[in-house]
């Protein structure tokens, strides 16, 4: 059965967060919802759509920015309440927009995540989990790591209170009260918790998680340990998650999983065999999607996914047919609703450009008067950071609500920029002075009209750590920018583990299949130790053994990639053979198969430049590393290294690492 939804966008409203986005309960089945949402610039609105146009039930006055929107009611009844959470206050609205809660939680940070099931309020800032019961304190919980979404299992379908934490370090903790019941390792830093099929499932204990690097999974939440049902990897390459919810779009009486990734990918899973989830439907948007729900809002019996994304927009994939089979009548009533569209726009678009008119002018009359301010324009930016451990690379995506004009990137580490396919930014690179002020890298991308949001791909060094640093200028006057920085770690490819002995005092035990990773850390720690005058007592034992597995480690990523390199310095000339020859007939097979993959292999190869040389750099490391350890110098040997590995057999390397 295939789904076809048609796009509708329904509303703008200022920036949103994630999670800020709901739909309100009808009594009746698939009649139209109301929808209410909550930005950065504080304000709430309700609307529900009339004869196509937003009609709204009520707005609120700006404030502070609104982290998480909520509904909330008695358990069992329907959840109708407004909860939104604004810095460290709770306020709750009735569906008809009256106040009738405000809660200062007295908590040090902003609120980042909340859950609410009846009178019971969970929330978290970005360490700190609390639990309160009609506004009262009753369990506290301080994390490890930061923790970007709370959940609770279903109490009136279990009858115990199971909350769960998602936090950074790839961890779901499962709390009882003030205490860690236990904790659920997952493949990604868990972004968003969900409830399967919105109330747990056929246990009741299912929970959805979705990580930043674009994972999906479900796993059942036993009293005593986790059961993990099923995960979905990201072999697509896509965003990461941000939302999620449950809905029969398809129709077949199953709820199909809605989903919604940072890069603008809106997805639908059907459960078939009611085992995994199999891809249906996905739709790409221009932006991140902050939030998805499934119900219906622009006309009565037509199902839709309604979504959130960051700019504000309010859109909606609904099932309603785009062209209708109609008489004569009919048509003409469709055309004078159209004409009638038409114009109210154009009446919009006029009284829009009057105004940035006016705007304009107070403009220039305030910034030339003698007692004028600063009057620099402010703008937001959503930015994510993260590494990919397939291919060890890291992605920076940049996202503003306005169109980018161009970014700077300045690194003082060594570091490589990598083609993304989804980016259309023209790059220009400036040279720069390494010695004198530690600059590695200058680059400009200059982005195309109407492009909000950028993405690129970079490869770091391991032992070479600094700050990469990010200035965004968008197409807005006067001009103005924001400088954002990441911090490039010293085992920046590596990733956490959590098989940690916590009885240890005082003392740290390192272990690793690679000498090199060794060598850093021991580096970096004298380095801080002596940074801050304090004394540090470092022994080591070195395994033989370990140099040879980490050489047959490396070995198929190196032969691929040399195989790679020499196939494509072979293109040109096989190329121009065929031309010579009018046909490939007198070519082996293995020369007619490079010409048939040419574009494949130089587009490969093109995305991965110095792979290569960052293979090599690797093995070079771990040469001099090894010796380095028994207290000998053998830099002197790199060349005669480097000579075997253009030619490369993998006996001879080891053969030169026993007897060098």
């Amino acid at each position: 059965m295939d789904l076809t939804l048609s796009r509708a966008d329904y509303l703008q409203v200022g920036v949103t967060s994630q999670k800020t986005m709901k739909l309100l309960p009808t009594s009746r089945q698939r009649a139209t919802q109301k929808v209410v949402l909550g930005d950065q610039d504080g304000v709430v609105i309700c609307f529900g759509m009339k004869k196509g146009e937003a009609v709204p039930v009520f707005k609120t006055l700006p404030g502070q920015k609104i982290s998480r929107l909520e509904l909330g009611g008695a358990v069992n009844t329907p959840q109708e309440k407004i909860f939104i959470a604004a810095g460290s206050e709770i306020r709750g609205f009735t569906k008809r927009g009256k106040q009738f809660l405000s809660f200062e939680t007295n908590l040090t940070e902003s609120i980042k995540a909340m859950y609410i099931s009846g009178s019971d309020l969970f929330l978290s800032a970005s360490y700190i989990y609390n639990h309160y019961c009609d506004c009262k304190d009753q369990n506290y919980y301080l994390s490890g790591d930061k923790i970007n979404d709370v959940i609770c299992l279903p109490v009136e379908r279990l009858s115990r209170m199971t909350p769960v934490l998602a936090c950074q370090d790839r961890v779901l903790r499962v709390l009882q009260g003030s205490d860690v019941m236990y904790e659920i390792e997952v493949p990604g830093p868990p972004t968003v918790l969900a409830l399967h099929n919105g109330d747990g499932g056929d246990s009741g204990e299912g929970l959805l998680f979705g990580t930043s690097d674009g994972r999906l999974g479900l796993i059942q939440i036993t009293t005593s340990k986790p059961i993990h049902k099923w995960e979905i990897r990201n072999d697509k390459k896509r965003g990461g998650i941000l939302c999620v919810d449950s809905f029969d779009i398809m129709g077949d009486g199953v709820k199909d999983l809605l989903v919604g990734r940072d890069d603008g990918m809106v997805e639908v899973y059907s459960f078939e065999n009611a085992n995994e989830p199999v891809l249906r439907f996905d739709q790409m948007l221009s932006e991140s999607v902050t939030s998805i729900q499934g119900g219906c809002v622009g006309k009565d019996g037509y199902d839709e996914i309604v979504l959130a994304t960051y700019s504000g927009w309010v859109t909606g994939l609904t099932t309603e047919p785009t062209h209708k089979e109609s008489g004569p009548g009919e048509e003409l009533k469709l055309n004078q609703e159209m004409q009638n569209k038409i114009s109210s726009l154009r009446s919009e678009i006029e009284h829009l450009q009057f105004k940035v008119l006016q705007e304009r002018e107070n403009y220039q009359q305030s910034s030339q008067s003698s007692q004028a301010k600063s009057t620099v324009p402010s703008f937001s930016i959503n930015d994510k950071f993260t590494l990919n451990k397939e291919d060890a690379s890291y992605s920076l995506v940049l996202e503003v609500r306005t169109a980018i004009d161009n970014v700077l990137i300045q690194s003082d580490v060594p570091i490589d920029l990598l083609d993304v396919d989804k980016n259309s930014a023209v790059v220009s690179f400036s040279s720069c002075d390494t010695e004198s002020n530690d600059n590695f890298l200058l680059a400009t991308y200059r982005c195309q009209a109407n492009t909000t949001r950028l993405e690129l791909k970079i490869r770091s060094i391991e032992g070479q750590y600094g700050t990469l640093q990010a200035y965004v200028t968008p197409r807005i006057q006067p001009k103005t920018c924001q400088v954002r920085q990441y911090h490039i770690k010293p085992l920046s490819l590596h990733q956490r583990t959590h098989f940690i002995d916590h009885d240890r005092k005082g003392e740290g035990v390192f272990k690793s299949d690679n000498i090199s990773t060794i060598s850093i850390l021991k580096d970096v720690l004298s380095k801080e130790a002596t940074k801050r005058k304090i004394n540090l007592n470092i022994s080591y034992e070195i395994n033989e053994v370990s140099v040879k597995h980490t050489l047959k480690l490396i070995h198929p990523k190196l032969e691929y990639q040399l195989l790679l390199a020499k196939k494509v310095q072979l293109v040109d000339a096989l190329k121009e053979l065929q031309v010579h020859e009018g046909n490939t007939d007198f070519l082996t097979p293995e020369y007619r198969c490079i010409l048939e993959e040419a574009d494949h292999l130089q587009e490969e190869y093109k995305k991965q430049p110095a792979h290569l040389e960052r293979l090599y750099g690797m093995i070079t490391d771990l040469f001099i590393d090894k010796f380095k350890f028994k207290g000998t110098n053998v830099k002197t040997k790199v060349p005669m290294l480097l000579e075997i590995l253009d030619s490369y057999d993998q006996n001879t390397l080891i053969s030169f690492f026993d007897a060098a």
